[in-house]
């Protein structure tokens, strides 16, 4: 193959980054829910199962730890902090998602900021569902990364 992800056979690879320097490395992504004004206030009143911004929240942060198992090309990293906002505006019924990861390693965090930001915004639709099917997660993106070689990046 082509790519320097496939090994000299063509077989999938994870990339050799051991000789990369260890560097401090963040990034921030977020996610929309977006549903009916209805919907977002039942999900922040609470429901018969319980808090559903506090398990987006948890969710979140175990999506950061679950990040390599998810994804074939992610290397397991130390990560040294995540969180997780989650941020509902029933008048709209739309509900951000912002997740922060930081690392000190040799590969970025950014996989883990937006698997974060994701897998929070899924919690949140598990419970909206019950009160509406047409709810749905928009803009999955990263916001801004810090360390590594690339440099810094902000979205726009």
């Amino acid at each position: 193959m082509a790519n320097d992800q496939a090994g000299a056979d063509g077989i999938t690879r994870i990339v050799d980054v051991g000789a990369k320097p260890e560097t401090d490395r963040t990034a921030t992504a977020e996610s929309w829910l977006v549903s009916t004004p209805e919907a977002v206030a039942h999900l922040v009143a609470g429901t018969k199962k319980g808090d559903p911004i506090a398990a987006a929240k948890i969710a979140g942060v175990m999506g950061v730890k679950r990040t390599p198992d998810l994804l074939p090309f992610c290397h397991p990293i130390r990560v040294t902090g995540a969180d997780v906002t989650v941020e509902p505006d029933p008048g709209t019924g739309r509900i951000r998602v912002e997740a922060t990861v930081r690392a000190t390693d040799r590969t970025g965090v950014e996989m883990e900021a937006l698997t974060a930001a994701a897998v929070a915004a899924l919690s949140l639709y598990d419970t909206a569902k019950a009160f509406d099917r047409a709810a749905r997660i928009e803009g999955v993106r990263l916001l801004a990364k810090s360390g590594g070689k690339s440099g810094d990046y902000r979205a726009e």
